[in-house]
């Protein structure tokens, strides 16, 4: 995600030399260049088990057994034999015929995976340029798809569709779903067993982040469940197949449109059914779908066309029925939905009325790829029980009940254009889930991982602290010469007294901060687990974040001064025409220290930032118990929901936040921050004009 941008412009290079050496259309020709990626993705996936499995492998007479196709899918990985390796692809040279190495390698794979016959592309690389092909492997060479996780086919394959295809060829609804969303309808309804079914699967990223949940459960995924899907689009359920098979998984995936066939037949028979439909489709035929046994709430209206007026509770519906008496259901639906009106409005109540709706979550805009549309997570639970006993006594009604949160104010930016959930965020919701359902452990189990990762961050700031110590004093040491040659009432004297009493501070400050960590270690591994006890170690280790807020204002503090002595010292003291001034050995000395106050500075952020999850939780629910916050979450009863219209927007429930002043936002930090990047910027832009000058010099220019 953070380096979405710069990989997209190389996409586009690659796209753009396909169009021009190419005989496909612009529609056309992201299937290669997806072939392309599989076996890139399918590779590092490979490398990055490949180790460990060998390292496990059992040895008779001193020799270990071969490498399998089960070793690898045990570890969610795919098995590439030797010609299928994108390293002996991309060290071919150029006598070779790159389009038929590839053929081989997708052959192969199709041997050891019989569900993937037929799906990798093939045909389409002879039609393409030797070198062509050499520049393509080679663009795909890249660390940060060598690094790649999660569902990166949908994320390219959308970004092809959105930038090349021709867009009236697509519903306006149809979209990649973000990973965040996908991740938090996961953690929602934890697919940890049975039958997994996405009616509008795409390219199957639904399958990969349920099989990573129960990866992290530390069990194998397709020992636990079995995948369901179907998709319109036959590319679609290609790239599905091979997204897939990168991550060592199966699925049964057909081809069908959804309002009209049902292959799978899985009505009442699933136990989780997740999916991100196309939103708002107004052309599904009212007489083809009218006697649906999907359908058990009816129709949500039909339009002059005889036509259903709004698809988006034909879906509902349909991921209802599906489900069996005890199973779960999470998905993304258009913010409309939840408060549409007339006919809408009825469907809404029957299902309200069953009270299985479970969980809604509104989500803000900008969190997909490539649309700006809000959103609402719906999550539906056919075995919600009647009553949940909470951390008390008394029961905790559910059935009669829906858990609204609001969380359009929770995102992080990732990009100018994109938002998603930071993976504590994303904890932090969950959390609240939770609490609502009366797991109480696992909410301060959240709450302890905060605090023994705050004290494991402010351990990890004792090396960085004396680093960027070390070089300051390495940059003053090499100016002592020029500056003990001074006059103490010269410019420089009142910037050089500040500097060497930030430091001096500085130095006692790291002192009292490393015997508070050291102090809030023992204490740590004392501390017991309980509410109370966690709230307690929260108050010991509160000082420690502090402390790291006023060291990082001083790191930067002591970098500006720095810079401002070396600026007064050039411009008003001509110092670069002083003996004694050592130009050369500044810079080198300057440019270090500038990367150890940003790792500084960064490391100790991670103290105050873990802490701050913790002290979240612990004040938007003191008693490890659910209640309702302002602006973000609220218990609701279906009396109060019908009093509003049926309607299940979060946002009319929880109401509004009250404003707070952000304790940790600091405006003088962030003005010396700022000033201390432009210093760093017009030294560099200075720097680089001396080099040009002298480069043009030597030219006798």
């Amino acid at each position: 995600m953070e380096n979405i941008e710069a990989l997209e412009k190389r996409l586009w290079s690659s796209a753009d030399n396909l169009r021009a050496n190419s005989p496909y259309a612009s529609n056309e020709y992201f299937l290669p260049v997806m072939g392309i990626l599989f076996l890139r993705h399918a590779y590092s996936r490979y490398l990055a088990v490949k180790n460990g499995i060998e390292a496990s492998l059992p040895k008779r007479s001193g020799k270990t057994r071969p490498l399998t196709r089960e070793d690898f899918s045990r570890k969610s990985a795919i098995f590439l034999r030797p010609k299928a390796q994108f390293e002996y692809l991309i060290n071919l040279p150029d006598s070779k015929d790159r389009a038929q190495a590839i053929i081989n390698a997708m052959e192969s794979i199709e041997e050891d995976y019989e569900t993937l016959r037929g799906i990798p592309p093939k045909s389409e690389y002879p039609e393409l340029d030797n070198d062509v092909l050499g520049q393509l492997l080679r663009t795909f060479d890249d660390p940060a798809l060598k690094k790649a996780s999660g569902d990166i086919f949908g994320r390219i394959y959308e970004y092809f569709l959105t930038r090349f295809a021709d867009q009236k060829a697509h519903d306006n609804g149809e979209f990649f779903t973000p990973v965040s969303l996908v991740q938090m309808i996961v953690n929602v309804i934890e697919p940890d067993h049975g039958k997994v079914l996405d009616p509008a699967c795409g390219s199957g990223g639904m399958f990969v982040q349920s099989a990573h949940f129960i990866e992290r459960m530390h069990e194998i995924p397709q020992e636990c469940v079995t995948f369901y899907g179907q998709e319109k689009n036959p590319t679609t359920i290609r790239l599905a197949k091979m997204n897939l098979a990168v991550h060592g998984l199966e699925g049964n995936i057909q081809k069908g449109i959804t309002y009209y066939e049902d292959h799978h037949e899985m009505l009442g028979k699933a136990d989780f059914v997740m999916a991100n439909p196309p939103f708002n489709v107004d052309e599904v035929d009212a007489g083809k779908v009218k006697n649906d046994p999907r359908l058990p709430f009816g129709l949500p209206g039909v339009n002059k066309k005889k036509a259903v007026s709004n698809g988006n509770y034909l879906w509902i519906s349909y991921f209802y029925s599906y489900l069996n008496e005890q199973g779960r259901s999470g998905f993304v639906m258009s913010s409309q939905a939840s408060s549409a009106g007339r006919d809408e409005a009825k469907v809404r109540r029957k299902i309200i009325e069953t009270g299985h709706v479970d969980v809604m979550i509104a989500i803000r805009s900008n969190f997909f790829y490539t649309r700006s549309v809000p959103c609402e997570l719906w999550f539906i639970d056919r075995g919600k029980p009647d009553a949940l006993p909470d951390q008390s006594s008394t029961p905790l009604n559910t059935k009669s009940k829906v858990l609204m949160i609001d969380a359009r104010n929770v995102y992080r930016q990732v990009t100018r254009k994109i938002y998603d959930f930071s993976p504590e965020q994303m904890k932090n919701l969950t959390s609240i889930v939770s609490l609502y359902r009366g797991q109480k452990e696992r909410f301060l189990n959240l709450v302890a991982e905060y605090l023994n990762t705050t004290v494991r961050e402010a351990e990890k700031t004792f090396k960085p602290l004396e680093d960027f110590k070390k070089g300051i004093n390495t940059l003053m040491s090499v100016m002592e010469p020029f500056l003990n040659s001074l006059a103490k009432d010269d410019a420089h004297g009142e910037t050089l007294a500040e500097l060497k009493e930030s430091q001096k501070i500085f130095g006692k400050n790291i002192e009292v901060f490393q015997k508070a960590v050291k102090s809030a270690n023992v204490a740590w591994t004392s501390a017991g687990r309980a509410n109370e006890e966690l709230r307690r170690f929260s108050e010991i280790i509160a000082p420690v974040a502090a402390k790291s807020r006023e060291l990082g204002g001083q790191i930067d503090q002591i970098y500006r001064l720095a810079l401002r002595l070396i600026e007064l010292c050039e411009k008003k003291l001509n110092a670069r025409e002083n003996d004694f001034w050592a130009k050369k050995e500044i810079n080198q000395s300057k440019r270090p220290l500038d990367e150890k106050r940003k790792l500084c500075v960064k490391q100790i952020g991670q103290v105050r930032y873990f802490y701050r999850q913790a002290s979240w939780l612990q004040e938007c629910f003191p008693d490890a118990k659910l209640c309702d916050i302002d602006g973000l979450v609220k218990l609701v009863g279906i009396d109060e929901i019908e009093k509003n219209d049926w309607s299940l927007t979060p946002g009319r429930y929880v109401g509004v936040a009250p404003e707070e002043m952000d304790e940790d936002f600091d405006f003088e930090e962030t003005m010396r921050a700022i000033h201390a990047e432009l210093h760093e910027l017009n030294a560099e832009a200075v720097d680089l004009a001396e080099r040009i000058a002298e480069n043009f010099e030597e030219l006798g220019i």
